[in-house]
This record gives structure tokens, sequence and C-alpha cells, in this order.
């Protein structure tokens, strides 16, 4: 994989140019685009910026992130060559900052269930997660070094763990949503992936203009190991990976201890279906009114099954949804960060799904900064990865906790 962190070393100190560097993500792809298939589409001649901590890093937007000078088309027929006339907030603050867009990386159909055709490089015989397929994958096969995605149940930390690349999903509004296509308003939340956790520093970093997250304290932290034993059980190779992970975090010095989260908080996990579907009727409604029968098949079977969900269960999910916020916010006055699974294991066969996001959607309706460190590697090659979660705003602990195991299970 290319690290952003080094190329923007290797820049700053001359051994390479931000032209070359551009190049090389070019090569990339040409030599990988046809067996991964990530990209929708790619930008004409891209050139590197003259300034910028960004300069002469290549990047893909999920194609559901508008973009001023390439059709944004949301994984749909509906919007087949549809041109934006400006950019998305957080794609006009990367070339603010001298990164290059390289192009629009896949999505499902509207990021939700539809699958894309985008491989897993690992195996190309496995799904490479969804709903940001085409930036876990073009990352994961070291076509770019930084990718956007956006998760609303579990579709930047799922793909991540499938292709063993380390992504953030952070705190709910740290980064801009506008000029991207909601599906819930209270979710959606931008993220990033890229080869491991100082390069999603550094990225988040240059995007938000916020040094702190360079500098987090990478000090042995207290864990608190969660199961989530409301989602179900995981499968061997998920449960494997959390206990790799945790075991090096202790030898490297962490105290790590099971903790249980309060009952509340279980009660929210059953509550975010209601509140992501109900949310997307009122999204997607044109789409839906309009263009039933060319929406995504999955999608629209969802959203014919969820269509009588009345307001009341919507209010009723935002009020336990809440209470489980403030609940949450009490376990972190005892341990700094979390530690819980990525997914439910390794990658499904085939390209027929995207994988189960029941481990990651508490934590996108909770709002709290996540990230994907991989682990282990299971059978077939195949990634699994832990997510490290912290306080609400705490992204720069919630990265520094994540180098930290990273850096834990390299020593393992």
């Amino acid at each position: 994989m290319l690290s952003l962190a080094e190329f923007q070393r290797r820049i700053e100190s001359g051994e390479v140019s931000a032209d070359a560097a551009i190049a090389q993500s070019v090569e990339a792809i040409d030599a990988q685009e046809a067996t991964i298939g990530a990209f929708v589409r790619r930008a004409k001649s891209p050139r590197a910026q003259t300034a910028g901590p960004l300069r002469g890093i290549a990047v893909g937007i999920k194609d559901i992130i508008d973009t001023a000078d390439m059709p944004t088309e949301m994984g749909s027929a509906i919007y087949q060559g549809w041109q934006p006339r400006a950019d998305a907030a957080v794609v006009t603050a990367l070339k603010a900052a001298g990164a290059t867009i390289a192009g629009k990386t896949t999505t499902t159909g509207f990021a939700s269930m539809d699958p894309t055709a985008t491989r897993n490089p690992r195996n190309p015989g496995h799904t490479p997660g969804g709903s940001s397929s085409g930036s876990a994958a073009a990352v994961a096969a070291g076509m770019i070094p930084l990718a956007l995605g956006t998760q609303t149940g579990g579709s930047v930390i799922r793909p991540a763990s499938f292709c063993g690349v380390a992504a953030i999903k952070p705190s709910f509004g740290l980064l801009p949503m506008v000029g991207i296509k909601c599906y819930s308003w209270t979710l959606d939340t931008l993220g990033l992936f890229a080869a491991g956790v100082n390069d999603l520093a550094h990225g988040l970093s240059a995007i938000t203009g916020r040094a702190e997250l360079l500098s987090g304290n990478a000090t042995a932290p207290r864990i608190g190991i969660v199961m989530q034993d409301f989602a179900g059980a995981p499968e061997s190779a998920g449960e494997e990976a959390l206990r790799t992970a945790s075991r090096a975090a202790e030898r490297a010095g962490a105290q790590v201890r099971a903790l249980a989260l309060p009952e509340i908080v279980g009660e929210a996990w059953r509550a975010h279906p209601t509140l992501q579907e109900f949310e997307a009727h009122r999204a997607l409604a044109w789409e839906f009114r309009v263009h039933h029968d060319a929406m995504p098949p999955l999608l629209r079977a969802k959203l014919d099954e969820t269509k009588d969900l009345q307001p009341a269960a919507w209010d009723e999910a935002r009020r336990t949804t809440n209470r489980a916020r403030k609940a949450l916010a009490a376990v972190f006055d005892d341990v700094d960060v979390l530690l819980t699974f990525s997914a439910p294991g390794a990658a499904p066969k085939g390209l027929s799904s995207t994988g189960d996001p029941r481990f990651n959607r508490l934590w996108t309706l909770m709002g709290v900064p996540c990230v994907n460190v991989p682990a282990i590697v299971a059978n077939g090659g195949l990634p699994v990865g832990v997510q490290v979660i912290a306080r609400f705003g705490n992204d720069a602990g919630a990265l520094a906790a994540a180098r930290f195991v990273e850096e834990a299970l390299k020593r393992t």
C-alpha cells in the first residue's frame, strides 16, 4: 500500500517530486483497475498542486460526493451522467490542502446495500464490503494513499476490515456533509481510508486544519473490551482478531479489561434501523416516488418494507439514542477507549452481499470516533480488523490509541 505520511516526508525532503508521486498513483491504477474495478470514473491527466500538506497525494472520492469536474452518479442509473455545479465541501477542503483528485470510487446504490462489481484486492473471490467499496479497495490495492467514504451503518469500518486497511469514522459532524447525497441526516458521516493509522491522522489533520490530530498521546491507554452481545455472536475469525489485538495491547502495557455496556445502549442498537429507514424515506422521497422501478433492487425492497414507519417511532428512536449517548459518555470516565469487532469475521465469499454491519451501527448512532486497525489474516488471505472507539470529540485520542494497538500488533 502507498503511505500518505511517507509520501509527505519524501516530498518535503525533495526525494521525490509531487508530480512523481501523482504519477506513481496513476501507474498503480493503470496496473490494477482492470482486476479490482475500484473506480467508476478517473480524472483526466491528474496533476499535482504546488502547495499544501497534501500536495502529491492522489485521493479517491466515493461517488455520492459531489465533484464539479466529474459526474456524481451515486451508484444508480437514475443519476447517470449527472454533473454537479460545485464540489462538496470536503472536496474543496482537500483541494485547498493541495490534494489531487484521482477519480470517483464505486459505491453501492445510494450508499445502501446493492453490491458493486468491485473486488477485494486480498482475495478477488470475496466482497470488499460496502457501501464504500471502491475507496477501501483502491487503498488496499496500493492505487492511492487516501480515499473518502461515508458511513451510515458500517460503510467505512467494515470494508476497511475486509480489505485490510486503516480507516476512521470521525466524530459526527467533524467533516462537513454538505454536497453529499443524504441517506440519514442523523447518521451519515464522512470517513477516510489509508494504509495506516498515522496516514489517517495526517490526512484528517490536513483536511480539518487540526494539528492536534497529529500529536495525540501514544502512551498505554486504558482499554475496555466490548463484546456487543446484543448484536449476536461473531464468527471465529472476528473472535480471534479481537483476542489477538487485546492481548497484544496488554503485552505492550495497556490496561485491558472486559466492559459491559449499559442496557440503554443495547436498546439504541435496536433503534438504529428505525431511525435510519425513516430518514431514508425522506432523503430519497423523490427517487422513490418518481423512479421507483429504477431504484437499486435491494434498497427498493427495504424502502417498500418500511414505508409505513410512523413519526412516533422515529421520535422514540431519537429519545432512546439521546439517553444512550449520555450513558455511553459516562463509560469513558473509566476507560480511554473501547475495543470491539469491526465486522463479524472475514469478508464473505462472492459479490452478492457487502457483509453485515451489526457490529458497526451502534457506534455510528452514538456519533463517536472509530478507527479500524487490521489485526489478523484469516483463511484465504482475508484480513480481519478491530475497531478502537473513543469519547465523542476525542478523535485525537482515538487515533493515538489506534496507533498504540497497531504498533503492538506489529510487534506480535
